[in-house]
């Protein structure tokens, strides 16, 4: 049995005519930036995720690199945020001049631990950044409190999480001064390239936000500010007006394909650690940890079953952060749950007969 990692086609099947003529809509009014089809779907963002704004950009990099332009971020300013996840986390930080500051996470959500960051607000501290990782919102309430205490803004890192929800029921993105998606092509929200979008209740932000996405020209020509080419395309925002309204949908699969491997997992007694099932967490990845791991996923994918190491090197020990000091040790948390960590399978449109046929074969490696 062949079990991908993810199967976009399946996706892609039953919306393949309502794409094409989405498609087709934008290559007819020739309007391919921004533009009518943008602002349709900024307004159908907003209203989902109960955002007053939103603001469609390139890329989820640029979503959080425009976040901190927004809030005049540059060199000799801290960013504190989690050293376990995908690059652009910390990458936009640096590309601005500024220091990223890693704090470790939490064994249990993989999220930055909350209670260790208001020891490493400083002076120089200018941002926030938690990370809504695999779509399990971060704990919230104690870095907006720690952040108020000294008036530092918190950017919500939910590029993996629109949709997902925390234990208030707010949604990603839209506690904090700004929030941050993606809409890479295996997002649960995907299109059909780059793209991404910011999330902000504050005008004044928005404002600053659509400023800088046109090279920080207002009008058109004139320039107060220096911004970048950040640039949502019509074709991109026309794909993705039709999955959203297939959203929640999709959610509610993974959830229940999440739920399904609790199920078989346990049947099988296979000594792996699950993701604890958490209201709201929307499974952009369902990631397991496991013992002899880089084994384990070279015995799948001789067994025709994809998997994926999110992320194989906590970022305080990335080579490009060398110069910060960071050191092996630093964060433990971190540094075994990129040793041990592995993806499963877990898109909407999985069977139970390929999910019983993964777990089947990882307790099969675990025996033997």
């Amino acid at each position: 049995m062949k079990v991908p990692l993810l199967d976009l086609k399946a996706q892609y099947t039953p919306l393949r005519e309502e794409i094409r003529a989405a498609m087709d809509r934008v290559c007819d009014s020739q309007h391919f930036i921004l533009g009518p089809e943008v602002q349709s779907l900024e307004e159908e963002v907003a209203k989902f995720c109960g955002a007053k704004f939103a603001i469609g950009v390139s890329s989820g990099t640029d979503a959080l690199l425009i976040a901190l332009m927004a809030l005049n971020i540059g060199p000799g300013d801290e960013v504190i945020t989690t050293s376990y996840s995908f690059f652009a986390t910390a990458g936009t930080v640096a590309r601005l001049g500024a220091k990223p500051v890693f704090v470790d996470i939490e064994a249990e959500s993989l999220n930055i631990a909350a209670g260790r960051v208001e020891a490493k607000i400083t002076s120089k501290t200018k941002a926030i950044l938690p990370v809504h990782l695999f779509g399990r919102c971060a704990d919230l309430d104690p870095l907006m409190a720690a952040g108020s205490k000294k008036g530092i803004p918190v950017i919500e890192d939910a590029a993996q999480a629109i949709g997902s929800t925390d234990a208030k029921k707010r949604q990603a993105g839209t506690v904090g001064a700004m929030g941050c998606f993606s809409f890479f092509p295996t997002k649960n929200l995907g299109a059909f390239g780059d793209g991404g979008l910011v999330t902000t209740n504050d005008p004044a932000l928005a404002e600053q936000l659509r400023i800088l996405r046109v090279h920080g020209s207002k009008p058109k020509y004139y320039h107060k500010i220096v911004g970048g080419n950040f640039r949502l395309d019509a074709l991109q925002a026309a794909v993705l007006r039709v999955k959203l309204p297939h959203l929640a949908g999709w959610s509610a699969a993974r959830r229940r394909n999440a739920d399904r491997y609790r199920v078989l997992f346990e049947k099988a007694g296979s000594p792996v650690t699950l993701p604890k099932d958490v209201p709201g967490h929307i499974y952009n990845q369902f990631v397991i940890r496991a013992p002899k791991r880089d084994a384990l996923q070279a015995f799948l994918a001789e067994k025709g079953i994809g998997t994926e190491i999110y992320y194989p090197v906590p970022l305080h020990l990335q080579d490009c952060f060398s110069g910060l000091g960071g050191r092996k040790g630093d964060l433990p948390v971190s540094e075994a749950v990129a040793g041990d960590s592995l993806a499963l399978p877990i898109y909407p449109e999985l069977t139970e007969e390929q999910q019983a046929y993964v777990v089947e074969q990882i307790a099969a490696f675990i025996r033997r």
